[in-house]
Formats: structure tokens, C-alpha cells, sequence
């Protein structure tokens, strides 16, 4: 993960912004090499997504699921 992406996501969690923590945490998964971190973050995100009702919940479960990460 970039400084700068590791930096905007220790902002949104010192604001409490879980609806940019949704999509910060979507770019993280998408950025990182190691297939571990990336589905790390994407249950991060998913997480996040579901405590604020972010539309994004729904295709984050899908692909989880889809994974066998998710039940």
C-alpha cells in the first residue's frame, strides 16, 4: 500500500468516515500484490460498508462469497 493511501485511510479512521473507509479500503484490496492483504481488505471494506448501509455491501458480499470467503 502507498503512503499516501496508508495516510488517507488513518484520516478516515480518525474521522470516523466508514463511508470513505468503504472505498479506501476497496482500492487497498485492489492495489495490494500479496492475495492475502487484498482479501484482508475487502472484508474491511465489506465491513464498513455494512455498518454505514453503503450500496456497496451487497456486491462486496457477492464477491466474498464468490471467493468462498464469506458464508
Amino acid at each position: 500500500m502507498s503512503r499516501a493511501l496508508d495516510a488517507r485511510l488513518i484520516a478516515a479512521h480518525d474521522a470516523g468516515d466508514k463511508a470513505a473507509l468503504v472505498t479506501l479500503y476497496q482500492e487497498a484490496a485492489a492495489s495490494a500484490t500479496d492475495p492475502r492483504a487484498h482479501w484482508f481488505y475487502l472484508t474491511h471494506a465489506y465491513v464498513f460498508a455494512l455498518d454505514c448501509g453503503a450500496p456497496q455491501a451487497a456486491e462486496l458480499h457477492a464477491t466474498l462469497k464468490a471467493a468462498g470467503r464469506e458464508a
